[in-house]
């Protein structure tokens, strides 16, 4: 038995067949939509999300600009403008979608959360060049040495040295002198 369609003036009877391609077509075309706005969703909350745990804890500042005022809103002024991604921060408070972070130089001030990256970095601190070795030791082969203000990605550490990337050169420094390394305090 078909169920009738109205077409123009004449009704005529949609065959079982076409009323399942289309029930199909609907049901295909709602999870496609449902899926579209779960993922959307998802890569929204993500970055919000992995700023959202226990303060202390390091960052990374995630933009080449990004602005450090002096309240927790847009509405405070502007008290400093980082102009470097990958600069480490420690954070230390937590307010509505805001940061208040500390960075190597004492200085302290709230940023958006979205500006700040998961990702640990770490700056090399210090008066010389730090010695970039091949291994995990004194003894390693020297591959190069890092001026104090370079940043790079922070790797594993262990028995105080640190995997350290600097735009894609990797190798091994002393946790000493690197600031964004070991357990924020």
């Amino acid at each position: 038995m078909t169920q009738p369609v109205k077409q123009g003036r004449r009704i005529v009877r949609a065959s079982p067949l076409k009323r399942g391609v289309r029930r199909l077509y609907g049901e295909v075309m709602n999870s496609r939509f449902l899926t579209i706005v779960v993922l959307t969703f998802l890569a929204i909350a993500a970055p919000a999300t992995a700023q959202d745990r226990e303060v202390p804890y390091w960052a990374s500042i995630r933009w080449e600009e990004v602005n450090m005022r002096v309240g927790p809103s847009e509405e405070y002024r502007i008290d400093w403008v980082y102009r470097r991604a990958g600069l480490p921060v420690k954070v230390i408070r937590v307010v509505e979608g805001w940061r208040l972070i500390l960075d190597q130089d004492g200085a302290q001030g709230w940023v958006i959360a979205r500006s700040l990256d998961p990702k640990r970095g770490a700056v090399v601190v210090g008066k010389s060049p730090a010695p970039i070795r091949d291994s995990a030791s004194d003894s390693g082969k020297l591959k190069w040495n890092a001026q104090p203000g370079v940043v790079g990605r922070l790797g594993d550490c262990d028995a105080g040295w640190c995997e350290f990337n600097i735009a894609g050169r990797k190798g091994w420094i002393r946790q000493s002198q690197i600031w964004g390394a070991g357990e924020p305090k």
